[in-house]
């Protein structure tokens, strides 16, 4: 078996936060929230890292991280391009939205070339436990007669901010720790002392439960996902842009979600009690620094890394 790659998803527009919050310093020796990663992975076992970018992003990725890092960890480029299409589809005029994670990974399929594939958003802060559990659970798991998948899973109080909405993946897992289904809640929020949901802007809402297991985008991978990407991809493309072309995307969990109920694969669910940090919005950024700099105090992290 090959060694897990890590795939960083660095590609999207962050209209919320307001600029290019993947390359925003979080400490005050310059790190960035990918640091953090790319040093926990590092630390897990992972030795490679493909970097998810917009192509005309490049200059400022290798600035702000790559050139840096890629003395400790191998690194690649894919570009998540919009013109990046099966044959016999072409961009809707007017799209400047990418196609989402479901496209964005699809994008690493020559980086990648047939390793089992560790994926995160580069925005987001898993924790050094999140690695360790995703590196073991590849390196000691093959496809047999399902495809095998594992998804590091966090409590939804651990992952909310104060100062606006998320979007998140509500899981249903059962007792032996397997997922049974994932729903896409595009709008979680602390509402009235508790955490709710809305699915249509706000006349109704729905409580959840803190405790309840969401997706932060953390998964492990065989190679197979990249076939199944690519294969549902045109399918996805024919129903929706005629409904949504502006704004449809094809994502991540929902393929897994299809996955799971034709019984193709099986999820495992590892759970880690750490508390996820992330800059959604600008707000947020005093808070996510608060906390890298306790972590450090503590010797967490390195001054230098």
């Amino acid at each position: 078996m090959k060694k897990p790659v890590l795939v960083i998803m660095a590609a999207g527009m962050g209209s919320r936060y307001g600029g290019l919050k993947q390359i925003d310093p979080v400490d005050d020796q310059g790190h960035i929230i990918m640091d953090f990663s790319i040093q926990d992975a590092l630390e897990a076992g992972f030795e490679e890292a493909v970097l998810i970018i917009k192509k005309e992003n490049e200059a400022d990725f290798r600035r702000a991280i790559g050139d840096r890092v890629s003395r400790k960890i191998k690194i690649h480029y894919a570009y998540q391009q919009l013109e990046n299409l099966p044959e016999g589809f072409a961009v809707p005029e007017g799209r400047v939205k990418p196609w989402g994670t479901g496209h964005a990974v699809l994008s690493c399929l020559q980086a990648v070339q047939g390793a089992p594939l560790a994926v995160i958003n580069a925005d987001d802060y898993y924790g050094k436990r999140a690695f360790r559990l995703i590196w073991q659970y590849l390196v000691s798991h093959e496809d047999d007669e399902k495809y095998r998948y594992a998804m590091v899973g966090y409590s939804l109080k651990n992952t909310v901010t104060d100062n606006g909405y998320v979007s998140r993946g509500v899981c249903r897992v059962d007792p032996e720790g397997k997922l049974l289904d994932i729903a896409e809640h595009t709008r979680i929020e602390k509402r009235q002392g508790g955490i709710a949901s809305t699915k249509d802007g706000g006349e109704t809402w729905e409580n959840l439960d803190p405790d309840t297991v969401v997706s932060m985008n953390l998964w492990g991978f065989s190679p197979s996902i990249l076939k199944e990407l690519d294969r549902r991809f045109p399918e996805f493309l024919r129903k929706n842009l005629e409904e949504n072309p502006l704004k449809c995307e094809y994502q991540l969990p929902a393929v897994v979600g299809q996955l799971l109920k034709e019984g193709k694969a099986s999820v495992e669910v590892l759970h880690t009690p750490d508390p996820w940090y992330g800059v959604t919005y600008q707000e947020d950024k005093p808070m996510v620094k608060a906390a890298i700099r306790a972590m450090e105090e503590r010797g967490e992290y390195p001054p230098e890394f």
